[in-house]
């Protein structure tokens, strides 16, 4: 497979005891901690800029038969640049569409499964990374009450699902997406329910997403250049942290974080009196 911007780059693989070390990139933070850091929601502009991002990442996964099925803002990178790369591929599996195969439903974190997922599916698509978002009731409550009661009409072969007949939730009619993300354009909301779709074979793919015209209007996406860029200081502390926490057989700083650490500690040792 070729390499993808929008994908962590694996740079070395060395055996280590019993087991192996995988080197990548440098990442100086992801997607949750901007997200965090911010003083001020995202403007349109600049969540089109990641959207492509991560849908350009997911889309050429998809294009080599490979479903992530952990999609997440802590598995979504940030480098110096502001450039986001899909990061952590541990519950990642090839794909067949000419294949019945069967996977485990106990994949991707808590707030970010399919309903399919939610319902014991075994049988599922790579349409799982475009919904991302232990089978958990409350979830699947949190769903139900924003897309309504799932049914044989709005989801075909619901009710053959392995979990469905385990718990049931009061009947209720869907709740309209402009009345919840009260902030969105109207082409912002018709490509959010594109992905939020309760039968998977409904759900845009990350390729079509990626044509669609929420991005081709006004505000148009920003360079990834005007993105919010990671505190570098913060980075080598964080680093300096995990650091101390690890056993020293098992430290290997990334390429860059001697510099990095090089240029923090002459910082505190010749302070800008501007700062």
């Amino acid at each position: 497979m070729s390499f993808h911007p929008n994908i962590v780059r694996l740079r070395e693989v060395f055996p280590h005891g019993m087991g192996f070390t995988l080197v990548f990139d440098y990442m100086v933070t992801d997607l949750s901690e901007i997200l965090r850091s911010i003083e001020s929601p995202l403007c349109e502009g600049k969540i089109k800029a990641y959207m492509i991002m991560l849908l350009s990442g997911v889309g050429f996964l998809h294009s080599n038969s490979i479903m992530h099925r952990d999609l997440k803002p802590a598995n979504l990178l940030i480098d110096s640049k502001g450039v986001l790369k899909i990061a952590d591929f541990g519950l990642a599996r090839l794909f067949s569409s000419s294949e019945n195969k069967l996977y485990s439903h106990q994949v991707a974190t808590r707030w970010y499964r399919a309903p399919e997922l939610l319902y014991g599916a075994k049988r599922y698509t790579e349409s799982v990374d475009l919904w991302a978002g232990d089978n958990d009731i409350e979830q699947l409550w949190f769903v139900i009450r924003v897309l309504g009661t799932p049914t044989e009409k709005n989801w075909p072969g619901v009710t053959q699902l392995p979990d469905y007949n385990k718990i049931s939730f009061t009947p209720s009619e869907p709740v309209a997406l402009e009345d919840i993300v009260l902030s969105a354009s109207p082409l912002a909301l018709n490509l959010l329910k594109k992905f939020l779709c309760y039968d998977q074979s409904s759900r845009i793919s990350a390729q079509k997403a990626l044509l669609h015209d929420f991005f081709l209007t006004e505000p148009l996406p920003v360079d990834h250049r005007e993105l919010p860029k990671p505190s570098t200081r913060r980075s080598v502390i964080t680093t300096l942290e995990s650091c101390l926490k690890a056993p020293l057989s098992t430290l290997l700083p990334p390429a860059t974080f001697f510099d990095e650490a090089a240029e923090y500690l002459h910082h505190l040792d010749n302070p800008d009196p501007q700062n």
